[in-house]
């Protein structure tokens, strides 16, 4: 058993009392992991496209520092998407943070849609998919990606492959799509029987047109595709409890893993 912490938060400024009072109440709540949402350490993509290079760096990298220093001071790993500048370009990116280490996963699969197109501003690099970060944290074995990523098999696959118990899902969901991605992330954790914990943004962003409202809903799904606890629309904390045995249970009773193993022994005979 271990507590996982979601933070479900709009964009932070330069001042950490809000992000440290939050980590002092998931410290007190014995939580071990947190995760935080999409443009929670940086500024919403939308404003990104128009602001300069160096301000953007200058915000990741007080940012970084900043919950490297809470990672060491609550004895916690940290989890959260984060804009990395170099060279002048920007880098859509999600860092695992440990009192003694920093792991960056830079996304692969970037939104190309015409009124949100992450894949033209940032530099990531377009090549053959590549596994998820994973780690292993205690007894549990963790896997993060972009929540785009959420729609693409490949990154199930690679989750299966490498025995994941726990999805770290930091999102930035708007608009009406509330539902949809409520029950894509039940079927995607019922179908591969793994705990998703979904960290969505709250806040708004208003351009000439459309308001963009973040609505929350961050959650914690389990390996069964039922929705354990989830937030409203509001800032707040949430801690939950996940357990291994509950992962090997789904497993064992819906035997999904077990037909695509007997395939491939006969496949490799």
């Amino acid at each position: 058993m271990m507590n996982l912490a979601v933070l479900q938060m709009p964009t932070q400024g330069m001042d950490p009392k809000t992000l440290a009072r939050y980590f002092e109440t998931a410290k007190s709540k014995e939580a071990e992991v947190i995760l935080l949402g999409e443009y929670v350490l940086n500024h919403f993509f939308k404003e990104l496209e128009t602001m300069p290079i160096s301000m953007i760096k200058d915000q990741s990298d007080h940012h970084l520092a900043m919950i490297k220093e809470m990672a060491k001071s609550y004895d916690m790993v940290v989890v959260a998407p984060i804009v990395q500048v170099k060279a002048k370009k920007c880098y859509k990116t999600i860092v695992k943070v440990t009192p003694k280490s920093t792991h960056t996963y830079h996304q692969q699969i970037l939104i190309d849609y015409g009124h949100w197109d992450e894949a033209a501003f940032f530099a990531n690099e377009v090549k053959p998919l590549e596994d998820p970060l994973i780690f292993t944290h205690g007894n549990l074995r963790f896997g993060v990606i972009g929540g785009f990523e959420l729609h693409f098999n490949h990154f199930f696959d690679r989750l299966n492959a490498r025995d994941v118990d726990v999805l770290l899902l930091p999102t930035a969901s708007t608009f009406e799509s509330h539902n949809r991605w409520r029950e894509v992330i039940k079927t995607r954790a019922f179908l591969h029987n793994i705990y998703i914990l979904r960290a969505n943004r709250v806040g708004e962003y208003v351009d000439r047109t459309i308001k963009w409202k973040f609505y929350g809903d961050s959650m914690l799904v389990t390996p069964m595709g039922e929705v354990e606890t989830v937030l409203d629309d509001k800032e707040s904390l949430m801690v939950v409890p996940v357990d291994r045995k509950e992962v090997r249970e789904a497993k064992r009773i819906w035997g999904f893993e077990k037909q695509l193993t007997i395939r491939e022994e006969i496949r490799d005979k």
